[in-house]
């Protein structure tokens, strides 16, 4: 993880985050913390994440989620050369379906 985000608010953050117990927790506290434009902006990328994944083609992608070519060039950098967070997730959501 990039050292410059490692820190002590961003570690509060994410105990926060961790102790939410279910999808409507997730909705009130990430309501309450971000604007309807960012939660909307970091679900958009983790959609272009999966469609990706798919293999889907950056027109694709455009065309379903309304990102722009830099942004899913973004989120395919993060992909191909990033933490494997997005990989970690995908697992996971596979292995619970």
């Amino acid at each position: 993880m990039n050292s410059k985000i490692r820190t002590e608010a961003v570690d509060q953050l994410f105990r926060a985050i961790l102790s939410l117990e279910d999808k409507e927790e997730c909705y009130n506290f990430f309501e309450d913390l971000c604007t309807v434009n960012e939660l909307l902006a970091l679900s958009q990328r983790f959609a272009v994440a999966k469609m990706l994944k798919e293999k889907k083609t950056y027109l694709e992608i455009a065309d379903k989620t309304g990102a722009s070519t830099a942004t899913i060039s973004r989120v395919n950098h993060s992909l191909n050369y990033g933490c494997d967070g997005y990989e970690l997730i995908f697992q996971r959501l596979d292995a619970d379906k």
